[in-house]
């Protein structure tokens, strides 16, 4: 009996899918198939076994260390793993033990850029067969389950803005690896400040073309590709899916695009604000909306000329409400803080507005709209797109619950009295440590290894001399 029948996991849809998995993997003569775990950074971690290993994968899983939920984003653990409890307290994880990857067949994808490649999205599940409570895979699924139980699904759409350049120089020499390593040298691919002009899309149209093969060859649901504001930046957005979809959508096209880019000697970079001269910082406006579960209608058409129903207001109210807890999931490195800006297309304050692109949450749609929805201006692109989508969720559905008010809309954002979002990471998970409905709803463990997480990477940055400091004291003092 095999892992997923011995526990209980995906039944006779999951085993038919996998049959049709390993077809194909002969059919099409893949010789190995990568089996990727999206970790609590929203990183694809994983295993590549051959195409003759594929079988017992897919029934069976593939064993990862622990100690791959405790890593921070320079890949340093941050936890005493060999103390009892695996330092969490949990004897699963006790000596860096393993958990398990089962392979999701609903998400085989060949790689285009590697055609010899099959790729799969896995669960984490500990020896026991139960879920890994710190997997946000496993997180937003919760989410969802709640949703489902107050008769809501969600759906969204993701835009997702991003620097391309040339890459100069990888810098791997030897003394360039480390925690982390040197970054790459890079140059820029237009000069930017040219919003949506056709000659700099021309400009960019090479490497374009090769991400957009490689995107739709995935069969992602890509509907456009722009030029921003900066110089060398990019938005690409999609088409609305539900909530789940959406977020594999986001974690495979950030993968993707990296190594696409990389392999046609280009570099991607996600990072909200690269140092660069003359930067502009990038977002990641979240579309969403609640669907009736058992009619599939928009939950969020107003009626009798109204633009959003009580339910998007309420939904909304919750996002606002808990806008500074939800900052640490949406934007959750040092870097993002650098984009809440007044007077910058992105939000500094907790406000909402009808079609304004200066508020948090922004409404769209017409009375009657089946595509009314909420945007959410407030995310960086480096963000979890499981623990982003479901906070979002959480939050929203605490609105509806405690029937919570927005407020009348903002005609003028960056004036209006309302909470400020937060300074820094550091603000935000303070907000988030003290957010009784987060713990509630994500398990206060959970909360609790995030919170220690993030905190990891500030005391890092805190202990290190910046350039400022240096050209700010070491002469004049």
């Amino acid at each position: 009996m095999s892992f997923a029948d011995q526990h209980g996991i995906g039944g006779d849809d999951a085993r038919r899918q996998a049959q049709d998995v390993l077809r194909r993997i002969e059919a099409e003569g893949i010789g190995v198939l990568r089996l990727s775990w999206p970790d609590q950074h929203g990183i694809l971690r994983g295993k590549t076994v051959v195409a003759a290993d594929a079988a017992r994968a897919l029934r069976d899983g593939i064993a990862m260390t622990t100690t791959m939920l405790l890593k921070d984003s320079a890949h340093r653990t941050a936890w005493p793993v060999f103390s009892a409890g695996g330092a969490l307290g949990m004897k699963e994880m006790e000596g860096a033990a393993d958990f398990l990857l089962l392979p999701d067949p609903t998400s085989f994808r060949v790689l285009p850029w590697a055609p010899h490649t099959g790729w799969m999205l896995c669960d984490a599940y500990f020896a026991d067969g139960r879920p890994v409570p710190l997997s946000s895979r496993h997180q937003l699924r919760r989410a969802l389950s709640r949703a489902a139980g107050l008769g809501f699904g969600l759906t969204t759409g993701v835009e997702l803005e991003f620097h391309l350049f040339r890459l100069l120089d990888p810098h791997l020499a030897p003394e360039d690896a480390g925690q982390p390593g040197t970054p790459p040298a890079v140059a820029l691919l237009t000069q930017g400040y040219n919003y949506l002009t056709e000659s700099r899309y021309d400009a960019l149209d090479p490497v374009l073309e090769i991400l957009r093969h490689a995107l739709e060859s995935l069969e992602l649901p890509l509907r456009s590709m722009e030029v921003e504001y900066g110089p060398s930046q990019v938005e690409f957005t999609f088409d609305a899916q539900d909530a789940m979809a959406s977020a594999d959508t986001a974690i495979l096209f950030r993968s993707a695009v990296k190594q696409v880019a990389r392999r046609h000697g280009y570099h991607a970079s996600f990072m909200c604000r690269p140092r660069i001269p003359n930067v502009m910082s990038s977002g990641w406006h979240l579309h969403q909306s609640l669907c009736d579960a058992a009619t599939g209608r928009n939950a969020f058409v107003g009626e009798g000329g109204a633009l959003l129903s009580d339910t998007a207001r309420h939904y909304l109210g919750g996002l606002l409400h808990h806008a500074r807890a939800a900052a640490a999931f949406s934007t959750p490195t040092i870097n993002g803080y650098r984009r809440y800006r007044p007077m910058s297309l992105a939000p500094d304050r907790a406000v909402w507005g009808i079609d304004n692109r200066g508020v948090m949450v922004r409404a769209l749609g017409r009375p009657g709209d089946r595509a009314t929805r909420l945007e959410n201006r407030v995310g960086e692109p480096a963000a979890n797109p499981y623990l982003y989508m479901a906070s979002q969720l959480h939050f929203g559905l605490d609105g509806i619950e405690r029937a919570r008010a927005p407020g009348p809309p903002a005609d003028a954002p960056y004036d209006m009295e309302a909470p400020l979002l937060p300074r820094n990471l550091a603000e935000a998970l303070d907000a988030l440590d003290s957010n009784q409905t987060a713990r509630e709803a994500f398990g206060t463990g959970v909360i609790d290894w995030f919170l220690r997480l993030k905190r990891a990477e500030i005391a890092r940055f805190e202990a290190e001399v910046s350039d400022w400091e240096q050209r700010e004291y070491f002469e004049l003092f």
